[in-house]
């Protein structure tokens, strides 16, 4: 059996707790060395195997786990934040349907809701943004043209980008050709939820050099939109005249 699990953002004790019992049953643990919490591998028993996937290719991980379904065992393999948010997860469940493999996914606290948790921030705030959009700009990794950053942020929502940082020259280019605001605020959180974890808070014009100031090149998410304000209206779902299923108005008496 394999177990796809979701290692969460970086501290430890926020994996899920079934992500951490899979753990601790695993003969095998396959892990993301360049982003996973080392910490994590304290929960698995001693004679398991481990293997960093870091330095690995797709075909040598697919090895190792074909032999280790041969010879009956569990394997873990271990994803940063969560495995459905650009973790190449993919073309490893394709290959396991075709090998006839059984597995399962065990979904994780990924890096915007711990960016968010770090900051104290909500990212969907009544009259400011009811959105938020996750992407990334284009390097490497191909972007399909319709979802380029200069499209996406002219929507004007929360953004969340992933995997950028070492790209925001671009990033900055991109954002105010969208039409946002040089002054719009954003945050760089370099490993959130990690002991250390750094909070950057600037503007879209000042991400590069915020960036370079603390010397953050990598490992970081970028977040940006008006959600970072605290100009916005209280929500309509607990005021005391909006009835619900569960809540009645109360009404005065003469």
């Amino acid at each position: 059996m394999i177990h796809i699990v979701g290692a969460g953002c970086g501290a430890p004790d926020l994996i899920t707790l079934r992500g951490k019992q899979y753990l601790e049953e695993a003969d095998v643990i396959i892990y993301a060395g360049s982003l996973v919490n080392p910490a994590l591998l304290a929960f698995a028993k001693k004679d398991c195997a481990v293997y960093d996937s870091a330095k690995m290719t797709l075909e040598e991980v697919l090895t190792v786990i074909e032999s280790a379904e041969k010879e009956g065992k569990t394997t873990v393999r271990l994803h940063t934040g969560d495995p459905s948010l650009y973790g190449a997860i993919g073309e490893q469940m394709r290959a396991f349907d075709t090998c006839g493999f059984a597995y399962d996914i065990t979904p994780g606290v990924s890096a915007f809701s711990g960016a968010a948790a770090s900051l104290r921030a909500e990212y969907t705030l009544p009259d400011v943004t009811q959105t938020l959009i996750i992407t990334r700009m284009v390097g490497k990794t191909a972007v399909p043209e319709k979802e380029r950053l200069r499209k996406l942020a002219s929507h004007g929502t929360s953004l969340a980008l992933y995997l950028s940082t070492g790209l925001l020259k671009e990033v900055t280019e991109e954002l105010l050709a969208a039409g946002l605001a040089e002054n719009t605020p954003a945050a760089i959180v370099y490993k959130a939820t990690w002991e250390e974890e750094k909070i950057c808070r600037c503007t879209v014009a000042a991400l590069e050099q915020t960036a370079r100031e603390n010397n953050i090149k990598k490992t970081a998410l970028i977040v940006l939109g008006d959600f970072l304000k605290s100009d916005f209206s209280r929500s309509r779902l607990y005021a005391p005249d909006f009835e619900t299923e569960y809540r009645k108005v109360k009404h005065e008496e003469n």
